[in-house]
């Protein structure tokens, strides 16, 4: 009887085309569909309620770690100037990837174009981890142009997408043609809900954990 073949974890950067397009929600049901590792390299402002607190406060299963942030930044603001603000250099050397042999997420700050220091990018540091870049897209005016100006940058620096994810109201035209043009596949969308609790992230989970079983 042959042993049954080896599954690679998943490593996948979670990014957004913005603020407040639904990264750390995507970032949960992401880690509860992959019973996967969580870690966010840098946070800035909200420490006594993290994006990590956020997400483990939405997971069900035992299996996921929360990894330590990398950088914890007092300020709500851009990291460049937050670090800047506490007198404190954000360094790439400083930053690298927990050591698990899970599934991880990977959450980062605002969109790929963010300031860590006064010369590298959140795009340098998913280029540095060598991680697969999911996209988190929302509906608004100007999200087409965000969309497909995040995705042209990661495809530029040669960073593989594992995919995009929709939230909020489906706005089919806008879908299609940023699939359409970009042809990045398209994982299942997250709609609007009352309220986001450790159910819902289940129970979107459950059909983000079909998905990766079908397309593995």
């Amino acid at each position: 009887m042959q042993p049954a073949p080896t599954i690679q974890p998943k490593r996948y950067f979670v990014t957004g085309i913005g603020t407040d397009v639904g990264k750390t929600i995507a970032a949960a049901i992401l880690t509860e569909a992959l019973a996967a590792d969580y870690w966010k390299p840098v946070q800035a402002g909200s420490l006594d309620q993290t994006d990590t607190h956020t997400v483990q406060g939405l997971i069900s299963n035992q299996k996921s770690v929360f990894h330590t942030e990398a950088y914890r930044l007092q300020l709500p603001a851009s990291p460049h100037l937050a670090a800047e603000k506490e007198g404190i250099r954000i360094s790439l050397d400083e930053i690298s990837a927990p050591a698990t042999q899970n599934h991880l997420i990977v959450e980062g700050a605002g969109g790929v174009m963010v300031p860590l220091n006064e010369r590298e990018l959140v795009l340098d540091l998913i280029q540095k981890l060598k991680l697969e870049v999911i996209v988190v897209s929302r509906n608004y005016l100007g999200s087409i142009n965000h969309t497909l100006t995040t995705l042209e940058i990661l495809k530029h620096r040669q960073i593989p997408v594992g995919g995009i994810i929709f939230n909020g109201v489906p706005t089919p035209s806008t879908q299609d043609f940023i699939l359409q043009y970009t042809q990045v596949r398209a994982l299942p969308s997250i709609l609007e809900e009352l309220v986001f609790d450790k159910a819902t992230v289940a129970r979107y989970a459950q059909t983000f954990k079909e998905f990766f079983t079908a397309h593995a």
